[in-house]
Parts: C-alpha cells; sequence; structure tokens
C-alpha cells in the first residue's frame, strides 16, 4: 500500500533535481569566460598571421600572371598600366590573353591597399610589394613588407 506522505516526498525530490541552481550555472559561465579569455589571443594572433601568409601567396599568384603576361606580350606590363593589365586587355597589349588574374580584387592586398607595381624593378624585372597591415614601410610581424625578392 502506497502512504499518501512517500508519494508527495518523492514527487518533490524528482522536481527538484529536475534544472540548475543558479550557482551551478554562474559556475558554469565562469569556466566558459576562462576558457574563452584564454583562447581569445592564441585566435586574434592566428587571424593576423593568415593574412601575412594570404599577403605572400597573393604575390606568388601576381607574379605568375605577370610571366604569363610576358609570354604573350614579349614585355612586362608598363608602370602606367600597372596591375590592371593582368584583368582588363591595355590598348597596347595587341597580343593579351587574360585576364591572366580572375578578379581585379587579386591585386589588392589582405588589408584592402593595392599591391604596388614597380616596372621596372630596383631587384628584377618588376617589383611587387605590400606594405603589411600598418600601411607604412618596414616594420615587424605583422606590420613587415611583403615583397617578391
Amino acid at each position: 500500500m502506497r502512504h499518501a506522505g512517500s508519494t508527495s516526498m518523492a514527487g518533490r525530490h524528482a522536481r527538484n533535481d529536475a534544472g540548475f541552481t543558479l550557482v551551478e550555472m554562474l559556475v558554469v559561465l565562469g569556466i566558459i569566460v576562462l576558457l574563452a579569455a584564454m583562447v581569445a589571443p592564441q585566435v586574434i594572433r592566428y587571424l593576423g598571421t593568415a593574412k601575412s601568409q594570404t599577403a605572400a601567396i597573393q604575390l606568388k599568384n601576381i607574379e605568375s600572371a605577370l610571366e604569363l603576361y610576358y609570354l604573350d606580350e614579349g614585355q612586362y606590363p608598363s608602370q602606367n598600366d600597372g596591375l590592371k593589365a593582368l584583368v582588363e586587355q591595355p590598348a597596347n597589349a595587341p597580343a593579351w590573353h587574360g585576364p591572366y588574374l580572375k578578379k581585379g580584387s587579386g591585386t589588392v592586398d589582405p588589408w584592402g591597399r593595392p599591391y604596388l607595381y614597380k616596372q621596372p624593378g630596383e631587384h628584377g624585372n618588376f617589383d611587387l610589394s605590400s606594405l603589411g597591415r600598418d600601411g607604412q614601410a618596414g616594420g615587424e610581424g605583422e606590420d613587415r613588407d611583403l615583397q617578391n625578392w
């Protein structure tokens, strides 16, 4: 036989164990905040490094596109035509078989500034560079300049 008192006691225990207390929730939130504080600087550092690596890869792609342009035209794009000549045919390029880059955005570095192109170059047939995150010559880490030489 069941006692009315024992049924209500079992029901009360079940209801009390059904959820989390405020203290338990605060402990879990504290742990999450602590983990986020430890992980966030690593993620930010990784994202910065990723932009520099992307810029280095883009410089290689532009360099290859310039070589293809040279094979077709027998010369590199002039300083006046710039890297735009890899996307749109210049008036003085009759043998142009481009576009040599799929998008014009390929001539812009990950920080939103156009890559610097100099022809003739001081270090080779042409010089390609990006001024890095800070947009200033020189620098270290993410602010360092990236070049094709």
